[in-house]
């Protein structure tokens, strides 16, 4: 029973380590398309490194062409302005329609390089540029890469009613619910069996107990013709 419950507590403890050990995995997922006026929105930009690509250092330019057909006052604009950058750690925004209104919203790793936009204005609608430029570090050469993403933003009046997100968020809860109720049954029952055998080694240990010395000394003799 001690060998039983030892191992139980050795697989335990090794679970407990590699989830302390695991690191959150880089996944480039789109940026949301649609804001809502007055709002804050966040413009999603991830770009992944190879683990042979962590030592580098990267500059992040965002640029914003807008939409022309939104707004009439903007055909003097340029077709596309620089807007935000990130250099030697430390963020910026240019001079420009969007002065004090961007703010860093990514990783310490500069893998997600997202900002995002304080109270969003029709005038913002348009297309947001995410230009990432990453030089690394080796022994005999240093080579760079560019990376380019773009982010077609439309602003709204109201939000709008995604029955998708909705349903997925009520599967989310539902496995949630169904993970934690079956996380407890697996408690229960473990701990009922442990305990089952507690009480049968108890039992056992009880009943040799209970014999009385001389017939543990000398045992019974067996029976012959």
């Amino acid at each position: 029973m001690v060998t039983h419950t030892r191992v139980h507590l050795q697989t335990l403890a090794l679970l407990v380590f590699v989830v302390r050990l695991s690191r959150p995995v880089c996944v480039e997922v789109p940026s949301e398309t649609d804001a809502v006026l007055g709002k804050p929105m966040k413009l999603t930009c991830i770009s992944c490194m190879k683990r042979e690509e962590i030592e580098a250092k990267t500059h992040v330019d965002w640029f914003f062409t807008p939409d022309k057909d939104n707004d009439k006052d903007q055909d003097n604009l340029p077709e596309k302005i620089h807007i935000y950058k990130y250099d030697i750690d430390t963020p910026s925004d240019s001079d420009g329609p969007f002065k004090n209104r961007l703010t860093w919203n990514g990783s310490q790793d500069l893998q997600d390089i997202s900002i995002q936009i304080t109270n969003v204005t029709f005038n913002d609608s348009g297309t947001y540029e995410c230009q990432i430029h990453r030089e690394f570090k080796f022994d005999f050469f240093t080579p760079s890469i560019t990376a380019l993403k773009k982010i077609e933003l439309k602003v709204k009046q109201q939000a709008a009613n995604d029955p998708t997100a909705l349903y997925s968020e009520i599967m989310m809860y539902v496995l949630l619910v169904f993970l934690t109720f079956w996380l407890l049954v697996e408690m229960v029952y473990c701990y009922r069996k442990i305990s089952k055998s507690d009480e049968q080694a108890q039992d056992t240990a009880t009943n040799y107990l209970a014999i009385p010395s001389e017939q543990k000394d000398n045992p019974a003799a067996p029976v012959t013709e």
